[in-house]
């Protein structure tokens, strides 16, 4: 199994210094570019029959790259067009010495260099690209996608941002992304994950002690990030040591907490129990024979519960009504000194005043939002560039991991670490999932298990589920199909640490 360092994620101004520290350490700048291009030539040999070709460079070392790999190709027997952003003449350090080494002509960067190619090598701007793609270049990607010929970029699809995945004016459709020693975070994040195509990653001769010097704090999410950590059962657990999940039923719809508690069991919580008012207790108490109902009549029986100090976790939210009562119920919990998953309701419920949750957290916990509800509670952050450090400055500022949800779920612990999650397919987008998804973060947390890493293990295995069900999924489809993925990842669990099964 790939291990976390294989999961690092870095930022611009990361990679940037990966090349410095390689260089510093003896690895001279042009052989870097070297390596670079003749992995985009490798992989477009790979790729695609030997058909003419249009390799599109621009001004600085992504256009290095680009002429490198064309020589390459050309060497190869390929029939190469390149254009160049640009006056050859202005270029300089290590992309004018790759394009010395080109012994082809150097067209200028227009729509009809695309006429009669085959497939495209876009190597125009790299990941720190900070403005709007205009002009020729602008013209020539527009081109490269009403034409639907196929494109490889270099690191990243020209105009995609490489820290955020935003587009910066226009960026082509590639069919593959060559990027060098660890992935990028528009890798992942949307839109430039739907923009990038395949990810291959390329060996440049940039060692493993550099990654050691840079010490990433972003990943993508997946099981080498917390499977060691995983609260697997022990042979002297018993129900109350595999924690005491508390959930606030809701009112009027009750199926939000009981996919909660489902999910909430399934993952191994040992106890649920669903707290109700006197008047849904028998749709509770008729769900299923495992789950635990108590009717609270009131604030104070609710809190009375909670000094139970097996009932070690609370989640509140879920189906639970945007009023007065769901305020005063996540302030119950939270000052009574529990783990708490914060979702839905629980979250809409303090747009009017938030510094009031974060004023209450005592405990570390987790805060569920979708888009929408992280644009009440944060409303300042949508100026914040990237969603990112959106969740990283809301985590901050809350106390607690955030799990900013969408297709690109982005997980952000108070002290900087963060993962992207990128399993997650869009038959999810059902009414209940996102229950289950608070379930599975709840019911982990009782087990003892860190925040972030709660949070980021529901996220997989919620985007895990869904990949294995398909078309058709209902939100009670993933709790069923929990088990057969646990136990693999048991198996590989124990494979790593020498345990037996």
């Amino acid at each position: 199994m790939a291990g976390k360092a294989d999961a690092a994620l870095l930022t611009v101004a990361e990679m940037a210094r990966a090349d410095a520290l390689t260089i510093a350490g003896g690895v001279s700048s042009p052989t870097l570019m070297e390596a670079a291009g003749e992995a985009v030539a490798r992989e477009v040999r790979r790729r695609w029959p030997r058909a003419p070709i249009t390799v599109l460079c621009g001004p600085g070392n992504n256009g290095g790259d680009g002429f490198v790999a064309a020589r390459h190709l050309r060497e190869a027997g390929w029939p190469v067009r390149l254009a160049l952003l640009g006056d050859p003449r202005r270029l300089r350090g290590d992309a004018a010495g790759a394009a010395a080494a080109w012994r082809g002509e150097v067209l200028p960067l227009t729509p009809d260099v695309l006429d009669g190619t085959g497939a495209v090598v876009d190597a125009l701007f790299g990941a720190g690209l900070a403005r709007a793609i205009d002009g020729a270049a602008r013209a020539v990607v527009e081109a490269i996608n009403t034409r639907r010929l196929p494109c490889l970029a270099v690191d990243l699809p020209s105009g995609v941002q490489g820290d955020t995945g935003a587009v910066l004016g226009t960026a082509p459709q590639a069919a593959v992304t060559v990027t060098f020693f660890r992935r990028k975070p528009a890798h992942l994040l949307l839109p430039g994950r739907l923009l990038s195509g395949e990810i291959v990653v390329a060996d440049i001769g940039i060692g493993p002690a550099v990654l050691d010097a840079i010490k990433p704090r972003l990943f993508e999410n997946g099981p080498p990030l917390w499977l060691d950590r995983y609260p697997w059962p022990r042979p002297d657990d018993h129900k109350y040591k595999r924690g005491h999940l508390v959930i606030a039923g809701g009112e009027v719809m009750t199926g939000a907490a009981r996919l909660a508690a489902r999910a909430a069991r399934r993952i191994g919580a040992g106890l649920v129990t669903v707290t109700c008012s006197p008047a849904t207790h028998a749709i509770y108490a008729a769900d299923m024979p495992g789950l635990i109902t108590a009717v609270v009549q009131d604030e104070a029986a609710f809190a009375t519960l909670l000094q139970d100090p097996r009932r070690n976790a609370v989640l509140i939210g879920p189906g639970h009504g945007v009023n007065a009562a769901t305020r005063q119920r996540t302030l119950t919990a939270l000052a009574a000194g529990k783990r708490c998953v914060i979702d839905a309701d629980a979250i809409t419920v303090f747009a009017d005043a938030p510094q009031q949750l974060f004023d209450a957290v005592r405990e570390p916990g987790v805060l569920t939002p979708h888009e929408g509800e992280f644009a009440r509670l944060f409303p300042d952050l949508a100026a914040v560039a990237g969603k990112i450090e959106r969740a990283r400055q809301a985590a901050r500022r809350a106390g607690m991991t955030a799990l900013l949800k969408g297709a690109d779920t982005v997980i952000a612990a108070p002290d900087g670490r963060a993962a992207i999650n990128g399993n997650a397919p869009p038959t999810l987008a059902v009414g209940g999932t996102g229950d289950v998804l608070a379930g599975l973060a709840a019911g982990l947390l009782a087990q003892g298990m860190d925040p972030f890493d709660a949070a980021a293990a529901a996220a997989w295995l919620h985007g895990e589920t869904a990949r294995a069900f398909g078309l058709g999924l209902m939100a009670e489809d993933l709790v069923n199909l929990l088990p057969p993925i646990l136990q693999r990842l048991y198996g590989r669990s124990s494979t790593i640490s020498g345990q037996e099964n």
